[in-house]
C-alpha cells in the first residue's frame, strides 16, 4: 500500500478515536445533567406539602371560627383530607372532606424521577470505571440506547400526566370550590373568605423539570446512537470504499498503458501477431503480400529484376 494511503488511513483512524473521545466526554457531561434534573425534578414534588386557610364568620360572632387550616401534602390524596367547620347553628360544626384523589399521576412522575437518577448514577459509573466493558460485544451502548429511548417517552407520558394532576389539585384546593361544600357559607348573612393560599411555586417547578428531562434524554438519543454497532457499521462503508479507490485507480492505469502500447503497435506498423501468427500469401503480380503488413518496397524491387 503507498505511504500517502497508510498516512490518509491513520489520519482518518485517529481523527475517528479523538471524535469518538469527545463523544464519550459529551455523553458523560449529559448524563450527569440526566441525574441532576431528575433529583429536582422527584424532590420538588415529592418534598412538597401545602396549607389553605379559610375563615368561616357567622351571623352569630361567638359561632365563627376564623382561621381553618386545611394541610395537604404528596402523593395528593386529596378525599383523604377533611377539616371541621362551623355550622353557625347552635355551636355545632361539620366536617368537610376535599374532593379528588390525585396520588397516581404524582407518584408515577415521582416514580420516574427516582428511576431515571439511578440509572443516570449507574451509568455514570460505568462509564468511567468500566468503558471496556461497556464497548465488548457492543451490548453496553445498545442496552443504553433502548433504555434513554424508553426513559424519553416515560418523561413525556409522566410530566403530562403530572401537569395535568397538578392543574386538578389546584382547582380542588381552590377556596371558591371548597366554599361551595359548606353549608354555613351557603347561607347570605355569614361571610366565609380565604386567609391563605397554598404556594404553588415548587409543584409548577417540578411540572418544568419533568419537560425539561424529557428533552435532555430525547436530545441525548442522537449521542447514544452514535455508540451503538449501527452508527459504527454505517461509517465502516465509506473508509472500505475509499481503501478499495486507489486499486481500482492503478488497474485503470495499467489497462490504459495497456492500450496505449496497443495503439503504438497499429500506428508504428509493427504488430507481432501480425508478423509471427499470420500466413504469407502471393499476390497476382508476384509480390509478396503479408496479412496485416504490405511493404511496398520490396515489390517495386522485385518487379525491376
Amino acid at each position: 500500500m503507498p505511504e500517502c494511503l497508510i498516512s490518509a488511513h491513520g489520519s482518518y483512524r485517529a481523527h475517528f478515536v479523538s471524535k469518538q473521545t469527545r463523544r464519550g466526554a459529551l455523553s458523560d457531561s449529559v448524563i450527569v445533567e440526566q441525574g441532576l434534573f431528575a433529583i429536582f425534578a422527584f424532590a420538588t414534588c415529592g418534598g412538597y406539602s401545602g396549607q389553605l386557610q379559610v375563615s368561616v364568620e357567622c351571623a352569630n360572632r361567638s359561632e365563627s371560627i376564623l382561621r381553618i387550616p386545611i394541610e395537604f401534602a404528596y402523593p395528593f390524596r386529596l378525599h383523604q383530607v377533611y377539616f371541621d367547620v362551623p355550622t353557625c347553628r347552635n355551636s355545632a360544626r361539620e366536617r368537610v372532606f376535599l374532593a379528588g384523589d390525585y396520588s397516581s399521576s404524582a407518584e408515577f412522575f415521582v416514580t420516574i424521577a427516582v428511576f431515571a437518577f439511578l440509572y443516570s448514577l449507574l451509568a455514570t459509573v460505568v462509564y468511567i470505571f468500566f468503558q471496556n466493558k461497556y464497548r465488548e460485544n457492543n451490548r453496553g451502548p445498545l442496552i443504553d440506547f433502548i433504555v434513554t429511548v424508553v426513559f424519553s417517552f416515560m418523561w413525556l407520558v409522566s410530566s403530562s400526566a403530572w401537569a395535568k394532576g397538578l392543574s386538578d389539585v389546584k382547582v380542588a384546593t381552590d377556596p371558591e370550590e371548597l366554599f361551595s361544600a359548606v353549608a354555613a357559607c351557603k347561607i347570605p348573612s355569614n361571610k366565609c373568605v380565604a386567609v391563605r393560599s397554598p404556594v404553588w411555586s415548587s409543584l409548577n417547578t417540578s411540572v418544568v423539570f419533568g419537560f425539561l428531562n424529557f428533552i435532555l434524554w430525547a436530545g441525548n438519543i442522537w449521542f447514544v446512537f452514535k455508540e451503538t454497532g449501527w452508527h459504527s457499521s454505517a461509517q465502516r462503508y465509506p473508509s472500505s470504499t475509499s481503501e478499495k479507490q486507489p486499486s481500482s485507480y492503478n488497474q485503470q492505469s495499467y489497462n490504459q498503458g495497456g492500450y496505449e502500447q496497443e495503439s503504438i503497435g497499429q500506428s508504428g506498423g509493427f504488430n507481432p501477431q501480425g508478423a509471427y501468427g499470420q500466413q504469407s500469401n502471393y499476390g497476382q503480380g508476384g509480390g509478396y503480400v503479408q496479412s496485416g503488413y504490405t511493404p511496398s518496397g520490396p515489390t517495386s524491387f522485385t518487379n525491376q529484376m
